[in-house]
C-alpha cells in the first residue's frame, strides 16, 4: 500500500493529506458540538442513524469547504510538478496559505459552537453585530468560562494541526525536487491524467452534489425531520459565508415577499382598515376618561416562557412571576419578533416587527417611529430608558434619542464598584439605582414612562453575592433564572413603598426566549414563546387569561387601550384586549415562523417550508396535508411583514401630518 502510494504524484499525495487533516479537525469540532448539545437526543427515535447520516452529512460539507480551500493550490502544484527546478520555496509558500486559511476555518468552527449553543442556530453574518461593538463582545467572551473554553479548544487545534501539516511538508519537500529528475514522456503523461482527474474530484467536492441542477446548499443538510440532527451536518464556514453572500444580494436588503400592493391590500383587511392608503393608520377614539397612569415595561434578557411554572415547568425557577401572573393579565400565547434583544427592544417599544436578518436601529439614517415615547410624549408623559450596561450597544442611545425618549440611564452612571463584566450591573442594582430616578421624574406632576433592559440571564452569568438571595439550583443556567426573578421581585418590593406605585401599570416580557431542553425544530419554539404580563393591582381588579396570539409588537397599542387615550395606530401591533389575530408570525435571521394554538408554519429563505403541530414537538411536516391552512398562515405573516417593510421603506412610521 505504501509503494503504491508513493506512485502518485507528489502533489496529490500532499493536497491529499492536507484534506484529510482538515477533515479530522472539522470532525473533531462537530463531536465537540455534539456533545454539547447531546440533551438533544432525547427526542430522537432512531439516535445511531440519523446522527450517523449527520456526521456523513457533515463529511459532505466539510468537504466542500475544503475543496475551495485547495482548489488554486493544487491547481498551482499541478502546473509546476511538470517543470524542472527547485519548488521548496513554492511548497513553503502554499504550505503557510493552507495553514492560514484552515486556521480560519477553525475559529469560525470554534465560535460557532457556543452560538449554536445559544441560538440553535449554526453561524451566520449576526455574529459580525459583535465587531461593531468589539470590545464589548471579546469582553463577554472573556468573562464567561463556557465561551473561553473554546478559545482554549482553538489554540490546541491550532497547534496540532500545525505539527501534523509540518510533518508533512517535511516529508513531500524531501521528494518533490528529486522527483522530476530524469522522468520519461510516460510519466508526464500519467501525472497529466492523475492531475485532471484529481482536480475534478476535487471540483466535485467542492459542488458537493452529482446532480446537475444545483450545488449542494444549506437545504441539502434538511434529511429527515428532527432539527438538530439537520444542523449538525453543516459546516459553520459554509453557513457564514452563504449568510454573507445572501446579505450581499442588494435582492435581500428589503424584504421581497410578495407584491407590496397586494401586502397592503391583505394588511388593510386584516387591520379592519378599509380607507387610506396606509396598511397600518387606524384612528382610536380612547375612552372618556383615560386613566393618566405611569407605565413601567421590563423587558427581561432570555426569559423564555419555557423557565416558567406558569407555562409548565417544575423546577419552580420563577416563582415571583408565576404569582403575579395570576393577578391581572397574562397573555399565553405570545411571541418576540425575533431572536436578538435589539429585536426585542425595538419591537416593543415602537410595535414593528424584525424583518428577518435586518438590524432596524443600526443604520446610518435613523428612521422615525411613533410607538411609547413619541405618542406618549405628545399626551405630555416624560420617558427613560434604563439598562445594565453600555448604551452604545446595537446604537439603542441614538436610536431612541432620536425617537422621544427624554433620558438614558446605562453603564456610565453607575459607580464602577458596581459593575461586574461586559454586562454591566446586577439587574438588582439596575432597579435600586432607578428608584429614587423614577421618583424625582414624578416630583415633577406629569406621568412616566420608564422601560427597563435587564441583562443577568445572559453570558456572562455572575449571581452578585452580598445580598439576600441564595439560588436553589446549583446549575449556574438555573440559578441565574431564579436570580433574575428575585430581582422582579426586589424591584415590586422596592416600587410598592413609592407614593407612584398605586398610579403605575407594569409590563413584563422577554427580549426573546432561549433554547430550553430538546427542540424538534431548527427554529425552537421556546426562542420566540415568551410571557407577557401586565400588573397594575390597583388599577386593574380583574383577573385575565388571554389565549389569543399575540407578540411583542402588540404591546404599545395594548397598553394605549388600557390607558383610553386617542391616538392614530400607524404600527403593526393591535390591542390584545380588544381585538384579535389569527396567527402571530416572527423571525429568525434566515426564517419566518407563523403560529397558531396547534399549527407552527416555517419558512426558510432557502426555500423550505415546513407545517408541524408543536404542542408534543410532533415532527411530521403537515404542509401537504393541510394546503388551505399552510397558505393562509403564509399569506398572513408574508402580508404583514411585506406591508411593514413598505411603512419603513416609505417612512410612514413616524408622526402622519
Amino acid at each position: 500500500m505504501k509503494r503504491f502510494f508513493r506512485k502518485i504524484p507528489i502533489h496529490i499525495r500532499y493536497i491529499f493529506s492536507v484534506y484529510l487533516t482538515g477533515i479530522l479537525f472539522f470532525t473533531l469540532f462537530r463531536f465537540i458540538l455534539f456533545f454539547t448539545e447531546i440533551k438533544q437526543l432525547q427526542i430522537l427515535p432512531d439516535k445511531f442513524s440519523l446522527i450517523s447520516k449527520a456526521f456523513f452529512m457533515g463529511w459532505r460539507f466539510d468537504t466542500v469547504i475544503s475543496g475551495y480551500i485547495l482548489f488554486f493550490p493544487f491547481l498551482m502544484l499541478s502546473i509546476i510538478s511538470f517543470f524542472k527546478f527547485n519548488k521548496t520555496s513554492i511548497y513553503n509558500i502554499i504550505h503557510a496559505v493552507l495553514l492560514l486559511l484552515y486556521i480560519t476555518a477553525f475559529l469560525i468552527c470554534a465560535i460557532d459552537i457556543p452560538f449554536f449553543n445559544y441560538y440553535f442556530s449554526r453561524l451566520t453574518i449576526v455574529v459580525l453585530s459583535w465587531m461593531q461593538n468589539a470590545s464589548f463582545g471579546f469582553k463577554m467572551i472573556f468573562e464567561e468560562m463556557s465561551y473561553l473554553i473554546y478559545f482554549f479548544v482553538f489554540i490546541a487545534v491550532c497547534i496540532f494541526f500545525y505539527l501534523l501539516l509540518s510533518i508533512i511538508k517535511k516529508r513531500i519537500i524531501n521528494d518533490v525536487n528529486i522527483s522530476v529528475s530524469n522522468k520519461k514522456i510516460w510519466f508526464y503523461i500519467q501525472q497529466f491524467v492523475l492531475s485532471i482527474l484529481a482536480l475534478s474530484i476535487l471540483f466535485l467536492g467542492i459542488r458537493g452534489r452529482i446532480e446537475k441542477k444545483s450545488p449542494i446548499k444549506v437545504g441539502t443538510a434538511y434529511f429527515s425531520n428532527y432539527a438538530f440532527p439537520n444542523q449538525l451536518g453543516l459546516n459553520p464556514v459554509f453557513t457564514f459565508i452563504q449568510s454573507y453572500i445572501d446579505f450581499k444580494n442588494p435582492e435581500n436588503e428589503h424584504l421581497h415577499l410578495m407584491e407590496d400592493k397586494i401586502a397592503i391590500q391583505n394588511v388593510k383587511k386584516y387591520m379592519n382598515f378599509e380607507q387610506g392608503n396606509l396598511p397600518f393608520a387606524k384612528g382610536i377614539k380612547g375612552k372618556d376618561q383615560p386613566m393618566n397612569a405611569n407605565v413601567v415595561v421590563v423587558i427581561m434578557e432570555s426569559m423564555s416562557a419555557d423557565k416558567m411554572g406558569h407555562f409548565g415547568n417544575s423546577k419552580n425557577l420563577t416563582p415571583f412571576l408565576d404569582s403575579i401572573s395570576k393577578v391581572n393579565y397574562c397573555f399565553e400565547n405570545f411571541y418576540s419578533a425575533g431572536i436578538h434583544t435589539f429585536n426585542g427592544i425595538y419591537s416593543t417599544l415602537f410595535s414593528y416587527p424584525a424583518l428577518l436578518k435586518q438590524h432596524p436601529m443600526n443604520g446610518t439614517v435613523i428612521p422615525q417611529f411613533t410607538g411609547f415615547s413619541n405618542t406618549l410624549k405628545e399626551i405630555g408623559y416624560q420617558s427613560i430608558y434604563i439598562t445594565t450596561h453600555d448604551e452604545q450597544f446595537d446604537n439603542v442611545s441614538g436610536f431612541l434619542h432620536a425617537n422621544g425618549f427624554d433620558n438614558i440611564i446605562s453603564q456610565k452612571d453607575y459607580p464602577s464598584k458596581e459593575i461586574l463584566s461586559t454586562l454591566g450591573v446586577p439587574d438588582h442594582y439596575m432597579f435600586e439605582y432607578a428608584i429614587p430616578v423614577l421618583n424625582k421624574m414624578h416630583s415633577h406632576h406629569k406621568p412616566f414612562f420608564a422601560a427597563f433592559m435587564t441583562a443577568s440571564d445572559h453570558g456572562p452569568y455572575i449571581i452578585p453575592e452580598g445580598i439576600d438571595f441564595k439560588p436553589m439550583h446549583k446549575a449556574i443556567h438555573e440559578g441565574i433564572v431564579e436570580y433574575a426573578d428575585w430581582s422582579i421581585r426586589h424591584f415590586l418590593t422596592l416600587a410598592s413603598r413609592q407614593i407612584w406605585f398605586d398610579n403605575t401599570i407594569f409590563v413584563f416580557l422577554a427580549d426573546h426566549g432561549s433554547v430550553v431542553g430538546s427542540n424538534a425544530y431548527d427554529m425552537p419554539v421556546s426562542y420566540n414563546h415568551i410571557p407577557f404580563i401586565i400588573y397594575a393591582p390597583k388599577l386593574l381588579k380583574s383577573a385575565k387569561t388571554i389565549k389569543n396570539p399575540g407578540g411583542q409588537i402588540d404591546v404599545f397599542p395594548t397598553i394605549m387601550g388600557i390607558l383610553g387615550y386617542p391616538y392614530l395606530n400607524n404600527t403593526a401591533g393591535i390591542d390584545l384586549l380588544n381585538e384579535s389575530r389569527p396567527f402571530m408570525y416572527f423571525s429568525a435571521d434566515d426564517k419566518i415562523g407563523c403560529i397558531n394554538d396547534t399549527f407552527f408554519y416555517v419558512y426558510r429563505t432557502n426555500g423550505k417550508e415546513s407545517l408541524y403541530k408543536y404542542k408534543n414537538q410532533d415532527t411530521e411536516d403537515y404542509l401537504l396535508q393541510y394546503k388551505a391552512l399552510t397558505d393562509s398562515m403564509k399569506t398572513y405573516c408574508f402580508s404583514m411583514l411585506q406591508a411593514s417593510q413598505w411603512m419603513i421603506s416609505n417612512k410612514k412610521t413616524g408622526k402622519i401630518k
